[in-house]
């Protein structure tokens, strides 16, 4: 990526999402991934990939940075932020942050960066492309009219929803 191109960029911000990453492989809570999320040049909410502390796989570092800005803010939505993170976004961080509509995404080590050291996620981005009865993790879609009946009801009552990019979000 040319920073150039993108005038938003801030290089402090990256700088502490590295320290981050740092802070999580030497103190062994997690993979060397940091990340930190910042709203109007102010850093919202950070975190680092803590899947060993937490024993929890998916408390990777944008998980856990997301978490905390949306707490810190109480809203759902990170449309006006900017993501900086160690590490392209594997697929359930990508997920998460169309969940949370994130502005912009800055990362500094690519996919492909990541693999050449034997940090390798190109697998599950293969199996998403899969149709559901393809993939090497068994996907059984069981229709059950009583789920489908709560959903249903929910949709009545009108309720808030964080659709990622639903017709009538942002």
């Amino acid at each position: 990526m040319n920073n150039s191109i993108d005038q938003d960029y801030n290089p402090k911000f990256m700088l502490k999402a590295i320290e981050l990453s740092e802070i999580a492989y030497k103190s062994g809570k997690g993979l060397p991934i940091g990340c930190v999320i910042v709203r109007d040049g102010e850093i919202i909410g950070e975190g680092h990939n803590e899947i060993f502390e937490r024993v929890n796989p998916t408390s990777h570092g944008e998980m856990v940075a997301i978490e905390r800005a949306c707490k810190n803010i109480n809203s759902l939505q990170l449309s006006d932020c900017q993501m900086y993170t160690t590490l392209e976004p594997c697929p359930m961080c990508l997920g998460a942050v169309y969940w949370a509509k994130i502005g912009k995404v800055y990362y500094a080590n690519s996919n492909t960066d990541a693999s050449k050291v034997g940090f390798d996620d190109t697998f599950i981005f293969d199996e998403l492309r899969k149709n559901a009865n393809e993939r090497k993790i068994s996907f059984l879609y069981i229709p059950d009219r009583s789920a489908l009946t709560v959903l249903e009801e929910w949709k009545s009552k009108d309720l808030i929803s964080a659709q990622p990019w639903s017709n009538n979000a942002d």
